[in-house]
C-alpha cells in the first residue's frame, strides 16, 4: 500500500468512526505534507497529518484522535491568508466529513516560514502548477494579518527575500 492509499485509509476509518459515534459532520482543512499527499500534489513520504485547529469541541476530538500522529495547528501561529477556505479543495470521496486540502499556493506560502530542505523540495514541485500572482496576493494577506504571532511574522518576513529570489515571485 503506498503512502496516498494508507493516508486515505486512515481518513476513511476516521469518517466511519464519526458516523458510528453519531458525531455531526465537520470540516477538516489539511495542510503541509499530508495535504500534498491527499491532494495528489506529491508522493513524498509522510505519516503525520497537519490540519488547522477550527476550535474543535471535545466531541470532535473523539474522531480526530483516529488520525494517530497529527498536529493541530493554531490559526494564529500558522501562515495562512484569511481567505484560505475559498481556495481549499474538497476531497469528494469523503461523503460524511468535509475533508479539504489547501491549495498549492496556500501550501507554498505556509512553507516560507521554514524553508528547510523538505519544504524547498515541496515548493519546487508545487510551484510548477501554481499561480504566482495568487502567491503574491496570499503573501500580502498574511502580511496584513494582525492576529499572527509576532515571532511567526518575523520568521516569515526574514525568509521572504530568499523565497522571492529563488522562485522569481
Amino acid at each position: 500500500m503506498n503512502n496516498y492509499q494508507s493516508m486515505i485509509k486512515v481518513v476513511e476509518d476516521m469518517e466511519k468512526v464519526a458516523q458510528a459515534l453519531n458525531v455531526p459532520s465537520f470540516p477538516i482543512y489539511f495542510l503541509g505534507g499530508s495535504a500534498c499527499i491527499l491532494g495528489k500534489y506529491s508522493d513524498r513520504a509522510t505519516r503525520d497529518f497537519d490540519f488547522i485547529d477550527l476550535n474543535y469541541s471535545a466531541t470532535y476530538g473523539k474522531v480526530l484522535r483516529y488520525l494517530n500522529d497529527f498536529d493541530m495547528l493554531e490559526y494564529e501561529s500558522t501562515l495562512l491568508a484569511p481567505s484560505y477556505k475559498r481556495r481549499a479543495i474538497r476531497i469528494d470521496r469523503f461523503k460524511y466529513l468535509e475533508i479539504f486540502v489547501l491549495s498549492r499556493e496556500d501550501i507554498i506560502v505556509s512553507k516560507i516560514i521554514r524553508m528547510e530542505p523538505k519544504d524547498i523540495e515541496d515548493i519546487d514541485l508545487l510551484i510548477k502548477d501554481s499561480d504566482k500572482a495568487l502567491i503574491v496576493s496570499i503573501i500580502d494577506e498574511i502580511l496584513d494579518r494582525t492576529d499572527l504571532f509576532e515571532s511567526k511574522r518575523q520568521a516569515f518576513v526574514n525568509n521572504l527575500p530568499a523565497f522571492k529570489e529563488r522562485y522569481n515571485v
